[in-house]
């Protein structure tokens, strides 16, 4: 249930159109359904603004498209993360409307009325050291849009070539937050916290070979960064980064005028 709901429920309480009884029965359901296998929390968006997302990993096709039968049945937006090829196929039989990436494993049910935003003051670009990066920048983007914040992408502007990041810089002064995602030794995100003045979120991947042990290294170099005040998420973990970067803008949002973000 979104807020404007609730809102639009007590209107109707205290104009006489629904009873007292009517009206504690449907705030009392909403909060969250039991599946037995899973509780859908329905009002995660109203706590901290934004909405619960189904993590694929570990859970059969039957079960991630229970929940998302139950997501549509109470107008919940839908994303899923970590969704393989195989998942994903029968996502797409069950529910044709949805949109499904692979490079970032995501699939999306997008709301029809929802308007698309623009480019504009609460911009983030996301920045990937090598094309290897990728999957996690685009699961970082994808997330971006789904709660409603446009974003860029630099691609491959690693450190082995800085004059490719260094020419970036008009794109990424338009920004307000910047995600950085890089493996390898993780070198990018301490070279972007030395010349931006912007929050900077680091997110390590498992790119790379033997000695970086699957990001362990980028993650140890992003938290022992020489430039001061990054913020580190887990190896891989682009729609944490984007969660992050979310609450930021959303934020920056409250502070300068009442809005619906």
């Amino acid at each position: 249930m979104k807020e404007s709901e609730i809102k639009k429920l007590l209107e109707e309480f205290e104009k006489g159109k629904i009873s007292k009884s009517n009206f504690i029965r449907k705030i009392k359901i909403s909060p969250y359904e039991n599946l037995e296998f899973a509780r859908v929390d329905y009002h995660r968006k109203i706590r901290i603004g934004i909405p619960e997302v189904i993590f694929c990993g570990g859970k059969s096709l039957q079960q991630i498209s229970e929940i998302i039968e139950r997501m549509i049945q109470n107008k919940h937006p839908v994303l899923a993360t970590r969704v393989d090829e195989k998942i994903a196929r029968g996502l797409k039989r069950k529910f044709p409307q949805g949109d499904y990436n692979s490079k970032a494993r995501t699939f999306v049910i997008k709301e029809s009325k929802k308007r698309k935003k623009k480019a504009g003051k609460y911009l983030v670009s996301i920045i990937s050291a090598g094309t290897s990066d990728m999957p996690v920048a685009e699961e970082a983007r994808e997330t971006l849009e789904f709660l409603g914040v446009p974003a860029n992408c630099v691609y491959d502007v690693g450190v082995a070539g800085l004059h490719r990041f260094l020419g970036e810089e008009k794109k990424l002064e338009s920004a307000k937050v910047l995600i950085v995602v890089a493996g390898m030794e993780g070198a990018l995100a301490s070279v972007v916290g030395g010349l931006y003045n912007k929050p900077i979120i680091a997110v390590p991947t498992s790119i790379g070979y033997g000695t970086s042990f699957s990001g362990l290294s980028p993650l140890l170099s992003m938290l022992n960064a020489c430039s001061s005040g990054i913020t580190v998420v887990n190896i891989d973990n682009g729609f944490g980064a984007a969660c992050a970067a979310f609450r930021i803008i959303r934020t920056m949002k409250e502070d300068d005028e009442d809005s619906d973000l």
